[in-house]
């Protein structure tokens, strides 16, 4: 092994103690609280040829969201109602461990947990999205694509898939003769709620909210919990291998509550500056 490499476990060994040491008396490299969030910055429409999009950075972590509409079958089962679709990818310049190649098993969790809080939350009414009963619907794909990680992948990629959405313009499809025509107008798309993801992790017996890459890598569970504009839960999906108590579950969801207010707040007031 080299002298540098040597060197950097070092460091690595040496920063990852000073981190549990501060988390076991409620403190953190970053000097935030265990509840407290990082910054988050959102923009909108800046994929112009895009339906909807929205870029959001949390902290380091950046994701870039963006919407494609068009028409087809309705999946099986779901006759009346049109598709939602959410696909992410870690691109390779979003960290020097990421390398090309078909989605991983993180990334495909990251966008079967997103797709979960939004689907569930019920925030794009499907109902409202069919041009023939059992035949032709609406499908709204949603790709997004991680630029830069950090930590706490899921409420990034969240916020941004929900501020995508926000700002997302719905062309105006009639059926005409049998075949879909596109009139060139644009509709709102119909949005009933606004889900906020939350997620904390644990790391020994104490729970902390967003998560950096750091943060993570010395975590031994996560849960991530999403409600609606009403407050009301709408999904929550654990993580990781450990697990947590039921007061530690009971704590993590009233924290989910109250930060996910916060947040719907600032993705509002985020999306109408910018839309």
């Amino acid at each position: 092994m080299s002298a540098s490499k040597r060197s950097t476990i070092i460091v690595e060994h040496l920063r990852r103690q000073q981190m549990l040491d501060l988390i076991s008396v409620g403190k953190r490299l970053q000097g935030r609280a265990l509840d407290e969030m990082r910054p988050l910055e959102i923009e909108v429409d800046i994929i112009k040829k895009a339906n909807g999009s929205a870029k959001v950075k949390l902290g380091d972590s950046e994701v870039v969201a963006g919407i494609k509409v068009e028409t087809g079958e309705p999946f099986e089962g779901l006759e009346n109602k049109g598709a939602l679709i959410i696909q992410a990818e870690v691109l390779p310049i979003a960290s020097p461990h990421v390398e090309p190649g078909p989605p991983d098993e993180d990334t495909i969790e990251l966008a079967r947990v997103v797709d979960r809080g939004i689907r569930e939350s019920e925030m794009l009414n499907l109902d409202k999205l069919v041009l023939v009963p059992g035949k032709i619907v609406y499908t709204v794909f949603v790709d997004c694509s991680i630029i830069n990680t950090d930590g706490n992948l899921l409420d990034a990629t969240s916020y941004a898939v929900v501020s995508a959405l926000l700002s997302c313009k719905l062309p105006v499809f009639e059926i005409h003769d049998g075949k879909v025509v596109d009139t060139g107008k644009t509709q709102d798309p119909p949005l009933t709620t606004i889900p906020v993801s939350i997620t904390q992790v644990r790391i020994g017996d104490t729970i902390i909210l967003d998560p950096t890459a750091e943060e993570e890598a010395c975590m031994n569970a996560r849960i991530t919990i999403t409600t609606n504009s009403e407050s009301c839960y709408a999904a929550i999906q654990k993580g990781f291998t450990g697990g947590f108590t039921i007061e530690q579950i009971k704590k993590a969801a009233e924290t989910a509550r109250i930060k996910g207010e916060q947040v719907r707040a600032k993705l509002q007031e985020l999306t109408n500056k910018n839309g």
